[in-house]
């Protein structure tokens, strides 16, 4: 059974940070690519960073030069840092795997205010 546990989140104001993390069970996951997704409220779920099983790693266009995805394999955890926070990245943020697989965990909410 695999599940996808997402922390971290949390109101922050323009211009702050945050770090998110994911654990993963109940999948072999060195050897799997992970993402993080976010959905904002009437928006659908988009990916926001990318990080293949090898370590190479890739962005949306608006986050790009602000977030860094990283993974930790000894502890099945991956990692989004985000800097210089806007108000338009608000949204829950989750993990899966990249493509998405038909599961997700409960998502942590990330809100920045103006």
């Amino acid at each position: 059974q695999v599940q996808l546990v997402e922390s971290g989140g949390g109101l922050v104001q323009a211009g702050g940070s945050l770090r998110l993390s994911c654990a993963a069970s109940g999948i072999i996951f060195r050897i799997y690519n992970m993402a993080w997704y976010r959905q904002a409220p009437g928006k659908q779920r988009e990916l926001v960073a990318s990080i293949t099983s090898s370590g190479s790693t890739n962005y949306a266009d608006s986050v790009k030069g602000r977030f860094t995805i990283s993974r930790d394999n000894a502890k099945n955890t991956v990692y989004l840092q985000m800097n210089s926070l806007k108000p338009e990245d608000t949204a829950v943020y989750y993990c899966n795997n990249f493509p998405r697989a038909p599961y997700w965990g409960q998502g942590t909410q990330v809100t920045v205010s103006s």
